[in-house]
């Protein structure tokens, strides 16, 4: 009898999204994908870093994150730039709404993962953006636990 072999687990994380906006509220939200774009998420070919997410006719879609092509697939290729619709329950797209049309508040993702079923995931953000400043302190703050942690070794 063959064992089974651990699966790995893809997780790609936004990590502009701690930076560069203060989170308020997260959400885990579906996206529709097509056959090509799962083999090239599944072989790290995303960025998520330039992602943010809009409200269009009532519904959540995921915009500007770039999917390369699947080198393999022949004629059925997906444009690697398209919008991709989050799939989400009918009362948090309604919260989002009403918190995105508050003035400063954005949504943005924050990593793409799949889960135990082997289905694509996106978590989402739902903040406001950070002034320079408030980037400043993070900095310092980051630096100042790194020495910290140096120094007790």
């Amino acid at each position: 009898m063959s064992k089974k072999t651990a699966v790995q687990k893809v997780e790609i994380v936004n990590r502009k999204a701690n930076f560069n906006f203060h989170i308020e509220e997260k959400f885990e939200a579906g996206i529709q994908l097509l056959g090509p774009e799962v083999k090239s998420i599944r072989n790290h070919a995303i960025n998520i870093g330039d992602g943010y997410c809009r409200m269009q006719e009532g519904e959540l879609w995921l915009m500007n994150v770039h999917i390369s092509e699947w080198k393999q697939s022949s004629y059925n290729a997906h444009e690697p730039m398209r919008n991709r619709k989050l799939l989400l329950n009918k009362r948090e797209i309604q919260r989002i709404d009403s918190r995105i049309k508050t003035k400063g508040y954005t949504v943005f993702p924050i990593k793409l993962f799949e889960n135990e079923r082997g289905i694509f995931k996106v978590e989402i953000g739902l903040g406001q953006g950070k002034k320079t400043f408030d980037k400043r302190e993070d900095l310092k703050e980051k630096d100042i636990k790194r020495d910290m942690d140096r120094d007790r070794y």
